[in-house]
């Protein structure tokens, strides 16, 4: 845009509209400004004002004129067509750009040197320090996790937070930015914040030391009463009702209301958090906790579904705050649950009562961890035959609600190399324990948590029908639309294309990839390889988009553990036996599915409905709230699922036959 000084007659204008201004040489204006849209404003310092020929219409159908009314303005440039009106205080040091519209607010200032939230330490898992975080505004999820997660690599975390800090030096003005078609309205203070285009601020009480990540397709929304400082607010997130955020980052399309309160932590994409508190928590995507009373603390969770009342506890009044705990991707706390950190607790898995001995049940995935007496009870894989497991599976993908890039990678598997690999691991453990202590033991103990015997077994038995299953369907998957004349064909179409996905795999909160990958990464920032976030960020853009290879690759790694035969070995007829094996695990695994969301329907389900009526109302009124069972969405999906499984089966084993 370019400016002129103001002509003598515009500035005569400008004082009969009542303004005020210590030097008028120092306004700037476009080259066709008109000052009739100024009234009642007090100029400082340098300013450049653009045009203001456009009307507003609000909701309601009020109809306003751009321009500037009743309002202090310091050392500010202006673009086209904003709306700015009552201000108590002032405005300073801020560009505010075209079609921008500010009512009703106190100050909104830019002071000294600011980074805009960029570069600040979050101290989560450990309140005293130790595994800070250094945010940015366009930071992901995995690379916070090895940032507070590889504290045993000193050089990999030192260069991380040096290439953050020479981001956040990049951020650095001592100018403010509000971008194009935002709205503030009715706010206390903004101070040394940086908002993104098309942001929506209504009510807030403060707003210090961050950005808003906003765009024209993901806006963010910050309201009534909220009070944020050090923060970074990602595109598409939700800040309203009284939330209170201090050292936070809040990721894409997470949603904060109902005096939800936070300090020293980090939530990732779609989190969505009311009522309770966080403190010094990395909540990895899809972490939730909606109920009052709920406490997340010191913990590192994703997927979590956080029960009311839901409690930790990193304090045992002796150093003080240090203890942490993880609770792997795809977990649930009941209500009132409590565990006393340290404690890991395994992916998809269950939590119930109080827990006081420290458990880890990282090797044992999809178990139920239940308080009895005081004890702590483990059964292993039972979370697989839970019609909330699934439920949970399918809603996740339905529930992203970003619009923008992704800066979060989200895995929403529920069977991975990660998953298959804890359940190979629990297997041995299984076994391990019952031939310690015998087959005939009335209970087995492991790591101070009692194992009840045909717990074991059916532990064991849900293991290994999940194993199958996972392993048939990345085989059928490879064979899909091949034309298998032979055995050579079957091995060309079996081939390993790449070598990466061997060994162990990790989840760096929300993105599954080899840990072979994670260690090469670690090398290349160690060596001075990759040395821009740009090039980490790369990295995990192309183990995302390379998952299926990857897994690929590690099933063939396993073939030999799960079948008997190295994948070179397989013929036509091996494939025809692993077909139906991975048939049974399905029709084993949906069939529990289905007598699970079976007890949703029965005679204590119906307990309370039909109230005032005679007996034979009860079916009656439950149906009429809950549906029938059979045309319930989930039983029919799961009917729907065996139906079209059998049919791909079938339709390999016709071609084989061919």
């Amino acid at each position: 845009m370019n400016f002129r000084k103001l002509r003598a007659e515009e500035e005569a204008q400008l004082c009969l509209n009542g303004c005020v201004c210590e030097d008028w040489s120092r306004v700037n204006v476009s080259l066709d400004f008109t000052p009739d849209y100024i009234k009642s404003v007090t100029f400082s310092g340098d300013i450049y004002l653009g045009k203001f020929e456009n009307t507003i219409t609000l909701d309601g159908g009020i109809k306003l004129h751009s321009g500037i009314y009743n309002a202090k303005i310091h050392q500010c440039k202006i673009c086209d067509n904003v709306y700015i009106s009552d201000v108590a205080n002032y405005i300073a040091n801020y560009e505010i750009a075209e079609n921008v519209f500010i009512e009703n607010v106190n100050r909104i200032i830019a002071s000294g040197q600011s980074t805009f939230g960029n570069g600040v330490r979050v101290s989560v898992l450990n309140e005293t320090g130790g595994r800070e975080v250094a945010i940015y505004d366009n930071m992901s999820s995995h690379i916070a996790y090895m940032m507070a997660m590889y504290r045993y690599l000193p050089s990999t975390i030192e260069k991380i937070n040096q290439l953050v800090d020479d981001y956040a030096s990049a951020q650095t003005s001592e100018m403010g930015y509000i971008g194009k078609n935002t709205k503030i309205l009715n706010s206390n203070l903004i101070k040394n914040v940086k908002v993104g285009e098309y942001a929506k601020i209504e009510g807030v009480s403060k707003l210090k030391e961050g950005t808003l990540c906003s765009s024209q397709q993901s806006p963010v929304v910050v309201g009534n009463n909220v009070i944020a400082e050090n923060f970074i607010f990602a595109s598409g997130s939700k800040i309203t009702d009284g939330v209170v955020l201090q050292n936070v980052y809040v990721g894409q399309s997470c949603h904060f209301s109902h005096l939800f309160s936070a300090h020293d932590s980090l939530f990732f994409a779609n989190c969505a958090c009311e009522n309770g508190e966080a403190a010094a928590v990395f909540a990895g995507p899809y972490t939730v906790s909606m109920h009052k009373s709920s406490l997340l603390i010191a913990g590192m969770f994703s997927f979590l579904n956080a029960g009311s009342g839901s409690n930790q506890s990193n304090h045992m009044y002796k150093l003080g705050p240090i203890h942490q705990g993880i609770v792997e991707r795809g977990s649930k706390t009941t209500s009132d649950s409590y565990i006393l950190w340290p404690a890991k607790i395994g992916a998809f898995s269950l939590v119930m009562g109080r827990h006081v001995s420290h458990p880890d049940t990282s090797k044992l995935p999809f178990s139920y961890l239940i308080e009895n007496r005081g004890r702590s009870y483990l059964v292993p894989g039972v979370n697989l035959k839970s019609v909330g497991t699934i439920r949970d599976a399918m809603k996740w993908p339905k529930r992203d609600g970003r619009t923008d890039v992704d800066l979060d990678y989200v895995n929403f598997n529920l069977l991975s190399p990660y998953t298959i690999g804890k359940m190979q691991e629990g297997i041995d453990l299984l076994d391990t324990l019952e031939a310690t202590s015998g087959a005939t033991a009335d209970k087995y103990t492991y790591l101070s948590m009692t194992i009840e015997p045909r717990a074991l077994r059916k532990g064991r038995e849900y293991y290994n029908y999940a194993i199958d299953k996972f392993m048939g369907n990345s085989i059928i998957k490879r064979l899909e639309n091949i034309d298998i004349i032979d055995d050579n064909i079957l091995q060309q179409a079996l081939s390993v294309t790449v070598a990466k996905g061997t060994g162990e795999w990790l989840d760096l909160s929300g993105l599954i990839m080899p840990k072979s990958e994670v260690k090469h990464l670690v090398d290349n920032i160690e060596s001075g390889l990759i040395n821009k976030l740009e090039d980490i960020k790369k990295v995990f853009s192309d183990n995302n988009d390379n998952y299926y290879e990857y897994e690929w690759t590690w099933v063939v790694s396993n073939m030999k553990r799960w079948c008997g035969k190295e994948i070179s070995e397989l013929k036509i007829a091996d494939i025809r036996d692993i077909v139906k094996k991975w048939y049974d695990s399905v029709l084993f695994i949906d069939k529990m599915l289905y007598d699970d969301a079976q007890k949703e329907f029965s005679l204590i389900a119906k307990t309370g409905f039909g109230v005032d009526g005679s007996a034979d109302r009860k079916n009656f009124d439950f149906e009429q709230v809950r549906g029938a069972f059979e045309n319930d969405p989930f039983v029919k999906m799961v009917l729907h699922h065996i139906t079209e499984k059998k049919r791909l089966g079938d339709e390999l084993l016709s071609r084989l036959k061919k």
